[in-house]
C-alpha cells in the first residue's frame, strides 16, 4: 500500500471511528424539542410525552421549548438556523411543513433544504361538525344545505391552519362556496361553533369529542382514510360520498440541515421504538392519534407529497394571507 493511500485508507478509519463514536456518545448533554406553538395543544401534549420517555431512554435530560407565533414560522425558522448536532430538533407538522412552503411566498426557511426529516410519528383526524342548529346528520345533507346557501355558511377559516386547509379541500371537492371567519386558535373558533356563531368547522378529534357528547356539536364525518377507533360509528368524509378525500394533521420530527446522518438515525430509531411502547401508544391512541413510526426516508416522501398536495389545494382556492 503506497503512503497515499495508507494516508486515505487512515483518514477514512478515523472519520469512520468519529461518526461511529458521536453515535454512541449521543445525547451527552441536554436535547432540546421546539413546539413552533403554544403549550396544552396537540403538538405540546405528544412533545412532552415523547420527551419524557426519550429522556428515559437516553439517561438524558429531554426539554420542551414553546416558540409560538406566525402560525408556527418562528420557532420552526429558529430550529433551522441552530447547529445542525442533533441537540436542538423540531416537532413540525403539516401545517408548518407541507401548507407553509406555498402559502408564505417569503417563508425565511425551504423545508427541503433546510431540515432533515426524522419520523412522521403520529397523525391525528379532524371531524367536520356542525353546530346543531344546522338541520343536517349526514355528510351529504350539509353539502345540499350549503349548496342552496352560497357563501353564508361561516366556518372557522383562520388562513393556513388545518381547519381552513381541510375546509378548502372539502368545499373543492364538494362544489361549495363558503364563508371563512379568522380566529386565533381553535380554542375560540370551538366556542363560537358552540354558540352558533360559526355553522360548520373541522377540528381534531381531542377537541371536539367532548362538545359532541354534550350535544353542543353535531358531528358528520371524519377526515382521516379509515374510521376513527374513538368514533367507530362516524363515517369518513371518503365514504360519505367523496373517495379519496382524506386531511390528516401529521406530527413529525426535524432536525436541521447537516446533522450527522448517524444521530438522525439514531433519533429515528429511538423514536420509533419509543412509540410502539405498548404504554405510550395507548396513551396517544386514547388523546385521538395513530401511531406511524416512519423512518428519514418515508417521512420524507410523506413531506413532499402533501407539500405537491396542498399547493394545488392553495393555488385552486386562490388562498393568500393577508
Amino acid at each position: 500500500m503506497t503512503f497515499a493511500r495508507a494516508l486515505v485508507f487512515g483518514l477514512g478509519v478515523s472519520l469512520f471511528g468519529l461518526t461511529a463514536s458521536a453515535q454512541d456518545a449521543y445525547p451527552d448533554k441536554v436535547v432540546k424539542i421546539v413546539v413552533p406553538f403554544s403549550a396544552g395543544g396537540s403538538t405540546d401534549l405528544l412533545a412532552r410525552s415523547l420527551a419524557d420517555r426519550l429522556g428515559d431512554t437516553w439517561k438524558q435530560s429531554v426539554i420542551v421549548d414553546n416558540r409560538a407565533g406566525a402560525a408556527g414560522i418562528i420557532g420552526a425558522d429558529a430550529v433551522a438556523k441552530s447547529k445542525p448536532d442533533g441537540y436542538t430538533l423540531l416537532l413540525g407538522t403539516v401545517s408548518t411543513h407541507a401548507v407553509a412552503q406555498t402559502l408564505y411566498p417569503k417563508l425565511p426557511y425551504n423545508v427541503q433544504r433546510d431540515f432533515v426529516p426524522i419520523s412522521e410519528m403520529v397523525t391525528i383526524p379532524q371531524l367536520l361538525s356542525v353546530h346543531p342548529s344546522v338541520p343536517v346528520n349526514t355528510v351529504q345533507e350539509f353539502v345540499a344545505y350549503a349548496k342552496a346557501r352560497p357563501g353564508e355558511i361561516p366556518y372557522n377559516g383562520s388562513v393556513g391552519t388545518t381547519p381552513h386547509m381541510s375546509m378548502a379541500l372539502f368545499a373543492a371537492r364538494a362544489g361549495l362556496k363558503m364563508l371563512a371567519i379568522p380566529y386565533r386558535g381553535s380554542g375560540p373558533a370551538m366556542n363560537d361553533l358552540v354558540a352558533g356563531q360559526l355553522l360548520a368547522s373541522f377540528d381534531v378529534v381531542m377537541t371536539t369529542i367532548p362538545h359532541m357528547k354534550a350535544n353542543k356539536v353535531r358531528v358528520l364525518g371524519v377526515t382521516s382514510a379509515k374510521r376513527s377507533p374513538l368514533l367507530p360509528q362516524v363515517p369518513t368524509i371518503a365514504e360519505s360520498g367523496y373517495p379519496g378525500y382524506e386531511s390528516d394533521v401529521w406530527f413529525g420530527l426535524f432536525a436541521p440541515a447537516g446533522t450527522p446522518a448517524p444521530i438522525v438515525s439514531k433519533i429515528s430509531n429511538d423514536i420509533r421504538t419509543v412509540l410502539n411502547e405498548p404504554k405510550m401508544r395507548q396513551k396517544l391512541e386514547e388523546a385521538g392519534f395513530s401511531i406511524v413510526a416512519s423512518d428519514p426516508t418515508q417521512f420524507a416522501a410523506r413531506v413532499r407529497d402533501d407539500i405537491q398536495k396542498w399547493r394545488k389545494v392553495i393555488v385552486d382556492a386562490d388562498i393568500k394571507v393577508e
